[in-house]
């Protein structure tokens, strides 16, 4: 879609539903590294732990609340925790996010997220502004982040040559 927040984006959407949905950018790097986040977090929760690869950079999630972390991991999160989709756990917990970091596992943090009033994507995607495929964990975890967007459509068949997205607002 030519819109100057989500072209070329890959959205993992977590919850679509009659109250409206939230999604998260998956493609796109922050400017924040994770370990700053850590630092921050540290000051009001105690010890985070440390990111051993410092300079790595959160992904931005969206422009609604940039305020608001997801951790996004290989798994399952609990029941009222946050979201399971197709092999990729995303958890809003600060607490889920420290258990992570101090037991070593793989994780990406996302910033901000993607947000849509009741029946407002349903219609954008009755436009035909947005495409929809299944969650691959691989291109979630182990694609560079700036190939996602051309491996998602390559799961339809498509290339990005192949497709025309209207705008969002035509």
């Amino acid at each position: 879609m030519r819109d100057e927040w989500f072209e070329r984006s890959l959205v993992l959407l977590c919850q679509h539903d009659e109250d409206g949905a939230i999604g998260l950018v998956i493609n796109r790097e922050g400017d924040i590294p994770i370990q700053e986040v850590m630092e921050r977090l540290s000051s009001e929760h105690g010890d985070m732990g440390h990111i051993p690869d410092g300079i790595r950079k959160t992904w931005w999630g969206g422009p609604v609340g940039d305020g608001a972390g997801f951790v996004i991991f290989p798994g399952e999160v609990r029941d009222g925790e946050g979201w399971n989709i197709g092999g990729v756990a995303v958890s809003p917990s600060v607490e889920r996010l420290a258990q992570l970091v101090r037991g070593g596992k793989g994780f990406n943090l996302c910033l901000g997220y993607a947000g849509w009033g009741p029946g407002q994507l349903a219609s954008e995607i009755e436009l035909g502004s947005w495409l929809a495929v299944d969650v691959d964990p691989q291109i979630v975890f182990e694609t560079p982040i700036e190939e996602r967007y051309e491996k998602a459509l390559a799961l339809l068949g498509l290339t990005p040559q192949s497709i025309w997205m209207t705008p969002i607002n035509e």
